[in-house]
């Protein structure tokens, strides 16, 4: 009978504390409404289909595409060495630490005590005396809006976005020794096609110096020789110079010292992997960058609940048990037992604005969050974008660059014939291999921009594909 008189009580309680969880909320925001996505890849033509973030899912090896042992150590020893990982894997440590201290605040506290006092009072006459005392207490906040809830929810988001800013910073810092890498390959073959160009030179300078002693030609011609050879030898030095600062950069990209590090000349045979044009909008959908953003928008959105659940009450249960005396062999005695349940219901009634700038600050954190994933979502489509436009260009450039190569090497041969039988001037000669030098070289300097059009397309899209891969060698 007397749990029916209770119940017409409890049941608007009930009522007005759904209600007030309900004012806290706020409602789920779609991702797609926040930045829509293209049906298609302009550059690419590739269907899109919306799909969630999927940073967890396994990228690859996808520097094994270009099938260079060397680059494989260099890119794997930067996943795990580099400064800029290693720290973002502290963060991700120190987010995951908050999660677990948010976690705790749910849970009942317990704590234990002992002491021993030496007062007075009236009780002992004013005179001194010893007061032991021993016991435990327990409390808990009941999380009646969801204040202690959405803090969790909000540092569990918070755990997920530095996790995936870890794959990016890897991914990222991966890509760019990859990057350097194939700088560095394309010096190398770069200083092979200048020193052939210095050996002709030198062989030009003999035949040249022969036939001025021979009284064929003037002193003029040596000269014009000479200054070639001079100013081909000052390429190669600067060539020299831009391969060392290129090896010292990665150095600090793999995490290793400058002075300890080297990577020894070598002929470059890779090869250029081809990405499927009809990316799928998984592999896009896993850019960690991405997915870093929008976890941090959801979390920004939880907080906003958390900032709005201060204005409604908070309720404290708290107990408490032990023994005091002042005789510490009594104080364990059953005479000597206390203790005390307690619950507090408070709401504050005035406090100058500061809940409501706590709303205010919330709020604006998550208009801040909205454009940062809008950024993010659509710098991801501008550089998969740009790099399709890239790699397509860089194709037919270097099919062209192909046919002019040939067409100088050839241009040089006839000079050169036609010099040694004295019907053409020197100068002839000189203008046919500089311009075979200046079109070998450009030839060089389009393959690595297509390696590295080919890697930035790569981070583009989050990494490579794991086993299902479609990336083709050309």
């Amino acid at each position: 009978m007397k749990k029916n008189l209770q119940f017409p009580f409890a049941l608007p309680a009930l009522a007005l504390a759904l209600w007030l969880a309900g004012c806290a909320s706020t409602p789920a925001i779609d991702p797609v409404a926040v930045s829509p996505v293209p049906a298609a890849f302009k550059e690419a033509g590739a269907q899109w289909a919306p799909t969630a973030p999927a940073e967890a899912q396994a990228r690859g090896a996808w520097w094994q595409a270009f099938a260079d042992p060397v680059l494989d150590q260099l890119v794997e020893r930067a996943g795990e060495r580099n400064t800029s990982v290693q720290a973002a894997a502290a963060r991700l440590a120190q987010a995951r630490a908050l999660l677990g201290r948010a976690n705790a605040e749910r849970w009942p506290q317990v704590g234990v005590s002992a002491g021993v006092q030496r007062l007075a009072s009236p009780d002992t006459g004013w005179q001194p005396a010893n007061l032991g005392s021993a016991g435990a207490s327990v409390s808990y906040e009941a999380d009646l809006f969801g204040r202690l809830s959405r803090s969790a929810q909000a540092a569990t988001l918070d755990a997920q976005a530095r996790d995936a800013l870890l794959q990016s910073t890897r991914l990222m810092a991966q890509a760019d020794v990859a990057q350097s890498y194939f700088q560095l390959r394309a010096l190398d073959v770069e200083r092979g096609i200048v020193g052939d160009t210095l050996t002709a030179h030198r062989n030009t300078l003999r035949l040249v110096e022969s036939r001025q002693r021979a009284g064929d030609v003037a002193e003029l011609d040596v000269a014009r020789v000479r200054t070639e050879l001079a100013e081909t030898e000052s390429e190669a030095l600067a060539l020299d110079a831009r391969r060392a600062l290129l090896e010292h950069a990665i150095a600090v990209l793999v995490g290793d010292n400058v002075a300890g590090f080297a990577i020894d000349a070598a002929p470059w045979r890779g090869v250029v992997p081809q990405v499927p044009a009809g990316v799928p909008s998984a592999v896009l959908a896993r850019r960690p960058d991405v997915a870093a953003a929008l976890s941090q928008m959801q979390a920004a959105q939880l907080r906003v609940g958390v900032a709005q659940a201060a204005w409604f009450p908070n309720l404290s249960l708290t107990a408490s048990g032990g023994y005091a005396s002042p005789e510490l062999s009594d104080v364990f005695k059953w005479s000597a037992r206390s203790w005390a349940v307690g619950a507090l219901l408070s709401l504050p009634v005035f406090d100058g604005g500061r809940r409501q700038a706590g709303v205010d600050a919330a709020q604006a954190a998550l208009e801040l969050s909205l454009a940062d994933y809008r950024q993010q979502v659509l710098g991801a489509f501008r550089e998969v974008e740009d790099e399709l436009a890239l790699l397509r260009s860089l194709d037919e450039r270097s099919k062209a660059q192909a046919r002019a190569v040939e067409s100088a090497a050839r241009a040089t041969t006839l000079s050169e014939s036609r010099y040694r039988n004295g019907l053409v001037s020197q100068l002839e000669l000189l203008d046919a291999q500089r311009s075979e030098l200046r079109s070998r070289r450009q030839e060089v300097q389009v393959k690595v921009a297509q390696f590295q059009s080919t890697v930035g397309l790569i981070r583009a899209l989050g990494g490579g594909w794991g086993g299902d891969s479609q990336v083709a060698l050309r």
